[in-house]
């Protein structure tokens, strides 16, 4: 249900979008009786708004001509996420950024008040996110592209370049888009390869629409498929380690991509693959809970090796 200020709003930005409109039909947009819409003109009326009402059987409300809205009012938190925002996407991997911002934040602090103004701008001015590893777009044409298709449920026709420089073409049903790693990437039912795949935006060269639509499956998280695909990847080892902890605390002390977690009675087990045992010995000597290997032998032995290296150092 509405909260009454809220429908307040609603009748202020219905008569700013149609200019005109009767009390007939903003009654029945909001779901009230004239009364109740009358209470609402009302209240308008009383915090500044300059409304005009027509009477009679074709009567109308229009707000008076060249009635300009007061500076834009945000809380402290909405004040705080919006500078954030805006920080944050310069560094998301967009194309042309940095003008966007700005030119973003312009045209909002034109309609701030001076306090707030300076809120958003000491944000702006002081604070850092670390998200180098994000990488400079060519352009958002596939970005905007896929993220409308995959609102609508509308199949494409993609064309994409490998790392390897071989070109291909698909129909492919975007379910979702996921940034991970400073990279974007598409995830979806491809029709080539008749199942889940992903693909990075970077990489697409092409996206066109098709006269065909697809019903996404209930809840699907492209960021988690996207983070499970890369710690299944088929690699040269094999790993299992058994953690002496709860779910929620390996989750926090190792990375998604490490591999997979399953809560058992003994702890959380791991399932991971790897090409470099010498680098998951690393990952496991950092964490501040006991394990045990069960595979592969050899990640006991690099282990070993790397407490040795440790043992050697603290000596020195």
């Amino acid at each position: 249900m509405y909260h009454p200020t809220t429908r307040v709003l609603t009748v202020l930005e219905l008569l700013q979008t149609h200019g005109r409109m009767s009390g007939a039909e903003l009654a029945r947009r909001l779901q009230v009786d004239g009364r109740t819409l009358r209470r609402y003109i009302a209240r308008l009326e009383d915090i500044g708004v300059p409304i005009t009402a027509d009477r009679g059987r074709h009567g109308a409300y229009s707000l008076v001509a060249g009635f300009k809205l007061p500076p834009m009012m945000f809380t402290d938190d909405e004040a705080l996420a919006l500078s954030v925002g805006l920080l944050a996407a310069r560094s998301l991997g967009l194309a042309e950024a940095q003008p966007a911002v700005a030119s973003a934040q312009a045209k909002l602090e034109r309609v701030m008040p001076a306090t707030l103004k300076r809120r958003v701008r000491a944000v702006d001015e002081t604070v850092t996110l670390d998200l180098t590893r994000a990488a400079p777009a060519g352009d958002n044409t596939a970005l905007v592209a896929l993220s409308a298709t995959a609102q609508a449920q509308q199949r494409v026709h993609l064309r994409y370049r490998s790392a390897q420089g071989e070109d291909s073409e698909r129909a492919f049903d975007p379910y979702g888009l996921a940034y991970r790693g400073g990279r974007w990437y598409v995830v979806g039912h491809c029709h080539l390869r008749l199942g889940l795949r992903s693909f990075r935006l970077d990489r697409v060269t092409s996206v066109q629409p098709l006269p065909a639509s697809f019903a996404r499956p209930e809840g699907f998280d492209a960021l988690g498929h996207l983070t499970f695909s890369v710690a299944t990847l088929p690699r040269t080892h094999a790993v299992e380690v058994l953690l002496d902890t709860d779910l929620a605390s390996a989750r926090s002390a190792l990375f998604e991509a490490i591999g997979t977690f399953e809560q058992t009675d003994a702890g959380v087990l791991l399932h991971g693959r790897t090409d470099d045992l010498d680098w998951f010995a690393r990952e496991l000597a950092r964490l501040p809970f006991a394990f045990s290997i069960r595979q592969p032998t050899a990640l006991r032995t690099a282990l070993k090796a790397r407490a040795q290296r440790l043992l050697e150092n603290a000596k020195a």
